[in-house]
């Protein structure tokens, strides 16, 4: 990425004292973090936006890639914005056609995620999105999933980071680059 584009727009630390954190939800023990109130805030959404769409504007991007559900709202808005289709990865039984289908482990059990096996073509180059980094399961599943359909991932892009989890260094160590706007570390 151009240097210019890699700077975000958006203050971590404002960021930050906006989401929310539901405590034991959805079980004991996890903190999670609720990005719900930056959706409601207009400007803070327009200019959390605008930081994805700065980083991406002048790379080359044929698709971005949601996944399921809060990358579908990002991830939808950003494809808008850079005049490129979506492609959404979602839950296992939600896609109407032929898919094709990742298991993956979550910081508190397991799922499965597909996406329509005409998704994307050979080739294409695609941003991958999503609202959050835990244990980078849901992520390396969709990355997975478009590799299988012969597209290139060019990147990952969240809002939030969960560094203590261990998912950015495990997509990082699979050859993911990432970008993240802010970090929660610790509770």
């Amino acid at each position: 990425m151009p240097a210019a584009l890699q700077t975000p727009i958006l203050d971590p630390d404002f960021l930050k004292s906006r989401i929310r954190t539901v405590p034991d939800w959805p079980q004991a023990g996890v903190q999670f973090r609720d990005i719900t109130p930056l959706l409601q805030d207009a400007k803070v959404l327009r200019v959390l936006i605008d930081t994805f769409v700065h980083r991406y504007m002048g790379e080359k991007i044929d698709r971005v890639a949601g996944l399921d559900a809060r990358g579908f709202i990002l991830g939808a808005i950003i494809a808008y914005e850079l005049n490129v289709g979506f492609i959404p990865i979602r839950k296992k039984g939600k896609l109407p056609f032929k898919t094709l289908q990742e298991e993956y482990e979550l910081e508190y059990g397991s799922a499965t995620v597909e996406i329509h096996a005409d998704a994307c073509k050979p080739g294409e180059r695609v941003l991958l999105v999503d609202d959050l980094i835990a244990t980078g399961g849901t992520m390396m599943a969709g990355m997975k999933l478009l590799q299988r359909l012969g597209a290139t991932v060019v990147e990952g892009a969240v809002i939030v980071d969960l560094p203590e989890l261990g998912g950015s260094t495990l997509l990082r160590d699979a050859g993911l680059p990432l970008f993240t706007v802010c970090s929660f570390e610790g509770a």
